[in-house]
C-alpha cells in the first residue's frame, strides 16, 4: 500500500537524522526530497540542520520549484532534486549529502570507477564525477544531465554527492554505499593501491547483459569507465544502469525471488 503523506515526512525526519548522525552534513547542509505524485514533491526546508527538523518543517513545492505548503521556505539547490525528476520518471527521491571521504574524492576530481567490490559494481556500477556547479543555480545541474539518465549516484565535485531511487531509504542506502565505497577505496590507497578485480571477473558479473540483449557503452562515449584488470593491464569499461537491473533481476531470479 502507498504510504501517507505524514509517513513520508517521518521517513524524511529519519534520514534526516541518520545523515546528520553518520556527519554526512554539518550544519544546514543536505537536503532530501519524495515525489508525492505527478504534481508535488515534499522536501527539506532551508536553513534547518537535517538532524534536528520535524515533520511540520518539511514542504511542498510543484515541479517548477514553486512553494505550495509550509511555513519555512525551499532549498536553493530544489533546481537539482527536479532536474533529476524531470530526467528520471522512475526516481521517487533524492538525497544529496556531504559525505566527508566521497566528498574528499569529488574535491580531487576523482570520480569512484575502481573494480574493488561485486557489490558496487552490481548496485551502482561507478560513481561518476560531475565538474563543479555554483549550488543553487543552474550550472550546479548542467554538468549532471549526461550522468542522471545513466546512474544512480554522483559526485558533485568540490561540492557533495547526490543519490536517487524509487524509494528514499533505498537513496539513502546507495548514498551509505558510496561512502562506505569511498573509505575503502581511501585505505586500500594509503596502503599502497587497491587490487582492482580482473575484467574476467567483472565479465562473470556482467554476463547477464546479453541475455537481454544489452550492450555496454565504449569506453570512448561519455560516462563512468569502471577500472578494472586483465592480461594487458589496466582496461576500462562502462556499466550502465540498464545492465545493473538486469543483473539485479537475475539475483533475484536465481534466488527464487520473483
Amino acid at each position: 500500500m502507498p504510504k501517507t503523506e505524514r509517513e513520508y515526512r517521518d521517513d524524511i525526519i529519519r534520514i534526516g537524522q541518520l545523515v546528520y548522525q553518520k556527519a554526512w552534513v554539518a550544519a544546514n547542509d543536505g537536503n532530501i526530497s519524495i515525489r508525492l505524485d505527478q504534481d508535488r514533491i515534499l522536501c527539506t526546508p532551508t536553513g534547518v540542520s537535517k538532524g534536528m527538523m520535524h515533520a511540520d518543517d518539511l514542504i511542498i513545492c510543484d515541479l517548477q520549484g514553486r512553494k505550495l505548503e509550509g511555513r519555512k521556505e525551499r532549498t536553493s539547490e530544489i533546481l537539482m532534486h527536479l532536474t533529476i525528476y524531470e530526467q528520471r520518471p522512475d526516481v521517487r527521491a533524492v538525497v544529496h549529502a556531504h559525505p566527508p571521504v566521497a566528498t574528499g574524492f569529488a574535491t580531487a576530481g576523482r570520480p569512484l570507477n575502481e573494480a574493488l567490490l561485486p557489490e558496487v559494481i552490481i548496485g551502482l556500477g561507478c560513481v561518476p564525477l560531475a565538474a563543479y556547479g555554483l549550488p543553487g543555480t543552474p550550472e550546479l545541474t548542467e554538468p549532471m544531465l549526461p550522468y542522471i539518465p545513466k546512474y544512480d549516484a554522483i559526485l558533485l565535485a568540490n561540492h557533495g554527492a547526490v543519490c536517487y531511487a524509487d524509494d528514499v531509504w533505498k537513496a539513502f542506502f546507495k548514498m551509505e554505499t558510496v561512502e562506505h565505497y569511498a573509505r575503502i577505496a581511501l585505505v586500500a590507497e594509503l596502503l599502497g593501491g587497491a587490487n582492482v578485480l580482473p575484467r574476467v571477473e567483472v565479465n562473470k558479473l556482467l554476463d547477464a547483459r546479453t541475455r537481454y540483449g544489452i550492450k555496454a557503452k565504449v569506453s570512448g562515449e561519455p560516462g563512468c569507465p569502471v577500472t578494472a584488470e586483465d592480461s594487458r593491464g589496466v582496461e576500462k569499461f562502462e556499466v550502465t544502469r540498464e545492465e545493473l537491473i538486469a543483473l539485479v533481476d537475475e539475483a533475484l531470479r536465481a534466488r527464487g525471488v520473483q
